[in-house]
C-alpha cells in the first residue's frame, strides 16, 4: 500500500466527525469556564452615564429622582460608591419616566395600537459581510432603547445563536430551532414553543442548528408535492403568532439565496443589506439583488397572497468599514453614487472593539469596559448606536411617526 492511499484512509468520514466533536467538546468547556458560575452569559450591569445615554433622562434629573423619588428604580452601589444598574433596572426607568413625566415616547418608543410588528431581515449573498455581527448589535441596541425584540436565526451556521450562549451542534442537535416551526411534517409546532429568554433584557431568541439545512430539501420537496402553505408563507404565519409578544423582529439569514433566504424575505417588512465597500462583494451583492428580483416574482405567482410581496425599506449597510483605508472610501462613494440614499449615512466600523469582544462572543454592548480601551470601545460603540438610531427611525417611519 502507498503512502497516498495511507493518507486517504488516515483521513476519511470518521476523522472528520472525530475533528468535529473534539472541538464541540472543546468549545462547551471554554463556554463553561468563560460564564461560571451559572454556565450561561449574563449582561453586565451599566454605569449612570450610560443610563442617561440609553434614556435621554440628564444626569441632574437622574440625580434628583435618586435622592427624591422612593419609587425611583435604585442602582447597585460597588466598593467605591459607583453606581451600576441592570438592564431590567433601566427598563424600569423608563417606565417611570414615562408615568410621572410628560409620557415621551421616547421613553417607550414601541408599538402602540395598530402599529404592525416590524420585520427586518439582514441579508447579504457572501459571507464574512458583518451580517449576522450587525443584526446581533442592532437588535441588542433596540433592546436598550425599550423596544421588545425577537432575534430569529435563520442561519444552519447558527452564529447568532452561539453569540447568545448557546452550543447549537450540543444543544440543539435534533430539535428546538426555528426548523421545527417551519418543517412540513407532522412534528411542526408553533414558534412560541421554541422562542428562548435570554440574558438581555427585552431580547428573546429563536435559535438555529445544523438541522435547519433540512429545510432546503423538504421544502424543495414540499413544492413537488404541493404541500401548503408553501415556503413563502411558512415564516409569516408562524411569526403572527407572537406577533403580540413584540415591536421589533431581526432575523439573520444565512449567506445564500436558498428557500431559507427567501422564507425570511417573504415575512420580511424591512430588508438591511450588508456589504463590505469592495468591488468584489458589490458584484456579489449585485448578483444578489438580481436573482433575488426575479425569484420574488415567480414566487408571487405561487403564493395565495393577494398583495405583492414588498417592503416598507431595503436599504444597503457599509460593514467592516475603514475610513481611513481609501479604497474603501472610493468604493463607499461608488455606491452611494449609485444607490444615493438607499445606503444608510453610517457604517458599521471596522473595529477591534468589536473583534476582541467576538472573541468571548460577546457584544461591545456586553463586554465589560474594563477589558478594553476606552476610546476604541466608545468608538465601536457609537458606531454600532449610529447605524442602529437609522435602523430606528425607518421602523418609527413605518408607523407613522416620522
Amino acid at each position: 500500500m502507498n503512502d497516498l492511499s495511507l493518507l486517504r484512509r488516515s483521513f476519511d468520514s470518521d476523522r472528520i466527525t472525530e475533528f468535529a466533536e473534539s472541538l464541540a467538546t472543546s468549545l462547551d468547556r471554554q463556554m463553561k469556564n468563560a460564564f461560571r458560575p451559572e454556565e450561561r452569559k449574563a449582561l453586565r450591569l451599566f454605569s449612570a452615564r450610560e443610563v442617561c445615554e440609553l434614556t435621554g433622562i440628564s444626569n441632574s434629573n437622574l440625580n434628583t429622582r435618586l435622592a427624591d423619588d422612593p419609587d425611583f428604580p435604585q442602582p447597585t452601589l460597588d466598593k467605591r460608591g459607583h453606581r451600576w444598574f441592570s438592564a431590567e433596572a433601566i427598563d424600569q426607568i423608563r417606565d417611570h419616566m414615562f408615568r410621572t413625566g410628560k409620557k415621551d415616547l421616547t421613553y417607550r418608543p414601541g408599538r402602540h395600537p395598530g402599529d404592525a410588528m416590524q420585520v427586518i431581515s439582514f441579508v447579504n449573498f457572501k459571507g464574512g459581510s458583518g451580517k449576522t455581527t450587525s443584526a446581533a448589535h442592532v437588535a441588542q441596541k433596540l433592546a436598550l432603547d425599550g423596544y421588545r425584540v425577537l432575534a430569529v436565526d435563520l442561519d444552519a451556521q447558527a452564529s447568532l445563536t452561539t453569540l447568545f450562549g448557546y452550543r447549537p451542534e450540543l444543544e440543539f442537535q435534533e430539535n428546538g430551532t426555528v426548523y421545527d416551526c417551519l418543517r412540513y411534517d407532522e412534528e411542526q409546532v408553533g414558534i412560541e414553543h421554541i422562542i428562548l429568554k435570554t440574558y438581555f433584557h427585552n431580547l428573546d431568541l429563536a435559535p438555529a442548528g445544523l438541522i435547519l439545512a433540512e429545510y432546503e430539501t423538504n421544502t424543495a420537496y414540499a413544492l413537488s408535492q404541493r404541500i401548503t402553505p408553501n415556503f413563502a408563507e411558512r415564516l409569516s404565519i408562524q411569526l403572527d403568532r407572537v406577533q403580540d409578544r413584540y415591536d421589533v423582529v431581526i432575523i439573520d439569514c444565512p449567506p445564500q439565496l436558498g428557500f431559507t433566504t427567501l422564507s425570511a424575505l417573504a415575512a420580511s417588512s424591512g430588508l438591511i443589506v450588508t456589504v463590505v465597500p469592495s468591488m468584489l462583494d458589490i458584484a456579489s451583492m449585485s448578483q444578489f439583488l438580481s436573482l433575488a428580483g426575479d425569484l420574488f416574482r415567480t414566487i408571487q405567482t405561487h403564493t395565495s397572497r393577494s398583495e405583492p410581496i414588498s417592503w416598507n425599506f431595503v436599504k444597503f449597510l457599509l460593514t467592516r468599514y475603514e475610513p481611513s483605508d481609501g479604497p474603501q472610501t472610493q468604493m463607499a462613494a461608488y455606491l452611494r453614487t449609485i444607490l444615493q440614499d438607499e445606503v444608510l449615512t453610517n457604517p458599521m466600523l471596522k473595529s477591534t472593539a468589536i473583534s476582541d469582544a467576538g472573541m468571548t462572543q460577546q457584544t461591545v454592548f456586553e463586554i465589560d469596559p474594563a477589558k478594553l480601551l476606552r476610546k476604541t470601545l466608545d468608538r465601536a460603540v457609537q458606531s454600532c448606536t449610529a447605524v442602529t438610531q437609522e435602523v430606528e427611525g425607518l421602523i418609527q417611519r413605518s408607523w407613522g411617526r416620522v
